[in-house]
Parts: C-alpha cells; structure tokens; sequence
C-alpha cells in the first residue's frame, strides 16, 4: 500500500509549511485582539488558496478547482501549526455549503460573505422536545402573513443560540400535507421581540445548548431557502455536512495520544499502569480501531481522488458511528486511569478550554461530553438503521404509519 502523496502535493506541503510558519502573526499584527488576528490569516489564506476552496470568489472563497488530495495536505498541516482555517461554526460549515446547492442568488451574496469572515453567527433549528431522531414529526410551525412569516414553536439542544445573530430551521408550513412534505427551511433573526432562549446546563457544567421558544417571531418571506414545503430534502443537504464535520482522523489520533501519555504516568495498585496486562490489552485494542479509522480514511482519500466514492459508499456511512464510538471508548479508558479524581467536577477553565488534557477534571470534562456526539448528526442507533438500509441492503426497519 502506497500512502505517500506524490512530489506534487509534498510540493504543496512545503508551500503550505511555509506560509502558516507566519502563525501565529509577529510584529505590529501581534498587537490586534485575538480574532483579529484569526481573520487577517484566514484572509491570506483565502488569497493562496488554502480557505473556503469550495466557495466562489464572488461569495467570499478562494474558488478552487475539487482536488481531494490538496485539500487532505491542507487539513493536515493547518492542524499541525493550530492555524485559523476553515471556520468550523454551524454558519460556514453547515449553512454556506447548503446555500451553494440550494438558496437563491440574492441569499448567497447576502448571506454567505458575512458568514464566511465570521461577523454573522448561526445556530441550527431542528430538534423539538417532540421531534428528535424522529425529526419529521416537527410541530414548530410558520404561516405566511403579507410579507412576513410568522413563526410559533419550541426548539431544544440549540448549540450557541444565545450567542446567534440568525437561525437556520425547518418549520411545517402546510399542516395538512403528509410528514415529510410541508416543512420549509427557514432563517430567522434571533434578536427580536418573540424570540426567547434559555441555556441548557449540560453535566461538563457548561451552557453550548439551548432551548429558543419563538411566539410571534418574524421573518421576511425571502428568507426561505429553496421552495416553500420542500425544507426537509434541503435539510439533508445540510446534515450530509454536519456528519461530515465528524470523524476528524487527526482528532482522534490527538485523544489517542493523551490516553497513552495518561497511561504512563499513572498507576495501578501501586506499580505503573503500563505493567497491567489488561491495560495493556485494552489500549491494544483501541490502537487497532483507530489505526482501521485512519486505513478506511485513506481509502475513502483514495476513492475521493479517482471520482469513484461510489466504490466507499458504506466506508461513508460507517465513519461517523465508528468515529464517535471511538471518541467514547478513548475517554472511558482515560477516565478508568483517574481513580478517585474521577469523582471531581470539571472546573470552568476545562470546559472553556476543551482539548487540554493538562489536568485530571479535564479527562472528566472529556470523557462526559464524548458521549453527546453520538447524538449529534443522526443518533447512532438512526445511523445504523441507515447502514443497514441503504448500505447493506436490509429489509426497511419497522415504521408506525401515520
């Protein structure tokens, strides 16, 4: 197996290397505020060529031709220095890419700019307390009024809406047609009168979700992206990317690497842990898994590159269950090595600073929000039913018509 790139994409490499050595910025630069400093990067990388590649110019983007391998080179190494690439925020992940296939050109030169560069936050509206995995089963509903939609409902696990300028969401529109048919996607201003957000404390002690209740909210008939009732195929455009951004093969070789530099140095019944058999095997074990991860992610890179995902149809369907999985089993086996300092509570500085596993109560904060992902972008026992459908070919789950 051949897992080197080719002298062109080391070239793009070294070029790459290159550039984001300016990171972080010197000089007067160095002075601006934080996310200054992000956004006059992530420009420059915009003019290489390196940010938003699938993005028009005329929109904000770097406009480059698909080249699955160069983009692979530029996640690598942009994660490898820490630099500001990609935003990878509800807005420019999930919203842009979903305007691109199906908004309206006045929404995407409206919309997709400001979004890119940061300035205008989204939060996502789609689960109800009624309609989660079931999402079809909606009840938050909108009624054209002259020009405006007029908006009632309840939606919940809302990440980020108290900081949200706007709202992406789905709401039935036509009560009367069947489940999946009079759903529109709408986006709502977050910040007016009948709009009402109330944080969700989570068990890592933070407040990322969200309960919004909208009594009376209002929105320009415009800001319907694609047709009025056909929201729910414009939703899965939206969720294809979602499950996207999940399965980072580099993050999990990171979580990987903190489990392993945990394990040496802690103990067990008073003898290093790394004596223990069991251990041992279970971090062979976990090794295993994530080195099948990385293999299914090369083959899935290869594939990419010949234009022939068609051949790893079932790969795809597979790397966002396998990966949260994962993500799941790595924190465990973190949060078995604590002991007793499990039994702590995360402070505010962990869950501020998510990823660094500098203490124990930050093996905690990991390991209790490792086990929301699985939720997240379809729940695990939805996307097995997906795999089993359309990738193995199964029999249809059974399903109470309505």
């Amino acid at each position: 197996m051949n897992l080197e790139y080719g002298p062109r994409y080391e070239a793009l490499r070294a070029e790459l290397r290159e550039f984001l050595a300016g990171w972080p910025l010197q000089g007067e630069a160095a002075a601006l505020p934080r996310a200054e400093q992000e956004a006059l990067f992530r420009q420059r990388g915009i003019e290489r060529g390196f940010v938003y590649r699938d993005v028009p110019r005329r929109y904000g983007g770097s406009e480059q031709p698909p080249d699955a391998i160069a983009e692979a080179v530029i996640r690598e190494e942009y994660w490898r220095a820490g630099a500001p690439g990609d935003l990878l925020l509800q807005g420019p992940s999930l919203l842009v890419p979903t305007l691109l296939a199906c908004g309206s050109e006045a929404q995407r030169q409206e919309i997709v700019p400001p979004t890119l560069r940061g300035e205008r936050v989204w939060c996502q509206g789609y689960s109800e307390p009624g309609a989660g995995s079931d999402l079809a089963s909606l009840a938050s509903r909108a009624v054209l009024e002259g020009d405006e939609w007029v908006i009632h409902g309840h939606k919940i696990w809302t990440s980020n809406a108290r900081h949200a300028d706007w709202m992406f969401g789905l709401f039935r529109t036509e009560p009367d047609a069947p489940r999946h048919a009079g759903i529109s996607y709408l986006l709502i201003p977050m910040r007016q009168p009948g709009v009402e957000v109330r944080p969700l404390k989570q068990l890592t002690g933070s407040l990322e979700f969200n309960e919004v209740f909208l009594d009376g909210a209002r929105t320009a008939a415009a800001n319907v992206v694609g047709r009025r009732g056909e929201g729910w195929q414009i939703s899965r455009v939206t969720l294809l990317h979602e499950r996207k951004l999940m399965g980072n093969p580099h993050l999990l070789r990171e979580q990987w690497r903190d489990l392993l530099a945990l394990a040496k140095r802690s103990s067990l019944r008073g003898r290093p842990a790394l004596e223990d058999p069991a251990l041992r095997q279970r971090l062979a074990a976990i090794e295993g898994r994530l080195r099948c991860a990385e293999t299914s992610t090369q083959r899935q890179l290869t594939a990419s590159a010949r234009g022939a995902e068609h051949e790893v149809l079932l790969s795809l369907l597979v790397t966002k269950l396998y990966s949260t999985d994962l993500v799941q089993e790595i924190a465990r086996c973190a949060y078995d090595l604590l002991g007793p300092e499990g039994l702590l509570a995360p402070s505010a500085e962990d869950v501020a600073d998510y990823g660094n596993l500098g203490t124990a109560t930050a093996f905690v904060e990991h390991y209790l929000f490792s086990l929301g992902p699985a939720i997240a972008g379809g729940a695990s026992n939805i996307q097995r039913n997906i795999i089993g459908e359309r990738g193995l070919g199964l029999p249809r789950d059974l399903r109470r018509e309505r």
